[in-house]
C-alpha cells in the first residue's frame, strides 16, 4: 500500500487477478459466481479486460465473509487489502489489458 494506504492500480489489479484465479478454481463458487455474472465460463477471459469487472470479482469476494477470509489466507491478505483493492479499482474507469 501507498503512504495514504491506497494501493496502486497495479497492485489492485493484481489482487483482483488472483480473486478471479481463486474462483475459477473454486467449483462451489465459479457456478456461483458465473450465474450472477450471467457469463459463461469461456467468456471469462474477455470480461476480465473490461471495465468494470475487476472490482466486481472483489465486490464478489467481500460480499460474503467465508469467501473473503478463505481468499485473504489463500493468498496471505489482509481484508482490508482486498477492500482498498476494489475502492482503487472502482474509480477508475481504465480497460484492462
Amino acid at each position: 500500500m501507498e503512504k495514504s494506504g491506497k494501493l496502486t492500480a497495479e497492485t489492485a489489479e493484481a489482487v483482483a487477478i488472483k480473486g478471479l484465479a481463486f474462483i475459477a478454481a473454486d467449483p462451489v463458487l465459479l457456478p456461483r459466481f458465473l450465474a450472477l455474472t450471467g457469463l459463461q465460463p469461456l467468456q471469462l477471459r474477455r470480461a476480465a479486460r473490461e471495465a468494470g469487472f475487476l472490482p466486481g470479482v472483489l465486490e464478489f469476494i467481500l460480499a460474503h465473509e467465508p469467501t473473503l477470509q478463505a481468499f485473504c489466507e489463500a493468498e496471505s491478505l489482509h481484508p482490508q487489502t482486498v477492500a482498498a483493492a476494489r475502492q482503487t479499482l472502482a474509480g477508475s474507469e481504465e480497460v484492462y489489458d
